[in-house]
């Protein structure tokens, strides 16, 4: 068996996964915000808890994933939304509680992991994952392994500048009209809403606009949308009519699909981070 731990802003959650991928286990707690050392209290007693309700007696490998990454260079957190995290180390002394190795990704990439590996994309060679939450993020499989790349950031596709647009949005990061600013549940509702037709174009057109940069660049054989804004299915019919006219192609062969597993594909990917 092994263990997924997604630890978010607000959550924590954790997984049992079966070698078959069948899931044995899932529960959530409250995250401590704001409190590094509780945080790590709350991940140890969570993996206590859960082995001891399946495993009798056995441990198991863990991969957890957090709204940010870790520096190739100092092993420290770094670029995560759950701030009190940034400059911490966290695997290292997540290791240490917990007494095994523990492997960290960034949340995006566990959940583009997870559908790639046994959900929407299942079998794809290149896979594309996106997060349309509160906040826009990507991850890249290739060949069912997660590309990191030397600077950790591969598939940060939110924090790209969004082409063609007059308007000038501030983005958290420091910089302007990130894609994020105009493609996250909180950009879209400040627009209008997804129940308004005007609003909705819009954003389908950004989306597809943004796409078209992936697809130009990595080719991806499916992209998988995630995060609260992935539930309007609108979006799967009509953003493929749209990125054509930017993609560097006489056809665009990439499909567009919406995710299997659901809020529990980011914690199924920690899990599967130990798949090899």
């Amino acid at each position: 068996m092994r263990i997924g731990i997604d630890l978010g802003g607000t959550k924590s959650e954790i997984i049992i996964l079966g070698d078959d991928g069948e899931e044995l286990l899932r529960e959530r707690v409250p995250t401590p915000r704001g409190d590094y050392a509780a945080t790590l209290a709350t991940i140890a007693a969570l993996v206590k808890s859960a082995e001891a309700k399946v495993g009798a007696g056995r441990t198991a490998p863990i991969g957890v994933g957090i709204p940010g990454a870790e520096s190739r260079v100092t092993g420290l957190i770094k670029n995560a939304n759950s701030t009190w995290l940034i400059g911490q180390p966290l695997r290292a002394d997540l290791e240490q509680a917990l007494q095994r190795p523990v492997r960290i990704a960034n949340d995006a990439n566990c959940f583009a992991l997870s559908e790639a590996t046994d959900g929407a994309a299942a079998g794809a060679k290149v896979v594309f994952g996106v997060i349309l939450g509160t906040g826009v993020g990507g991850g890249i499989v290739v060949n069912g392994q997660v590309l990191v790349g030397p600077n950790a950031i591969a598939g940060e596709w939110g924090h790209n500048r969004l082409p063609g647009e007059d308007t000038e949005r501030h983005c958290y990061c420091g910089r302007t009209n990130c894609i994020e600013t105009f493609l996250s549940g909180p950009a879209l509702a400040a627009d209008g809403g997804a129940e308004d037709e005007a609003a909705m174009q819009r954003y389908e057109a950004r989306l597809a606009r943004a796409l078209s940069q992936v697809i130009n660049i990595i080719d991806p054989d499916v992209i998988v949308l995630g995060g609260g804004v992935s539930n309007l299915d609108r979006l799967y019919d009509r953003v493929p009519l749209l990125w054509g006219e930017w993609v560097f192609s006489d056809h665009v062969a990439t499909q567009l699909v919406k995710n299997k597993h659901g809020d529990s594909s980011g914690v199924r990917g920690a899990a599967w981070l130990w798949n090899e």
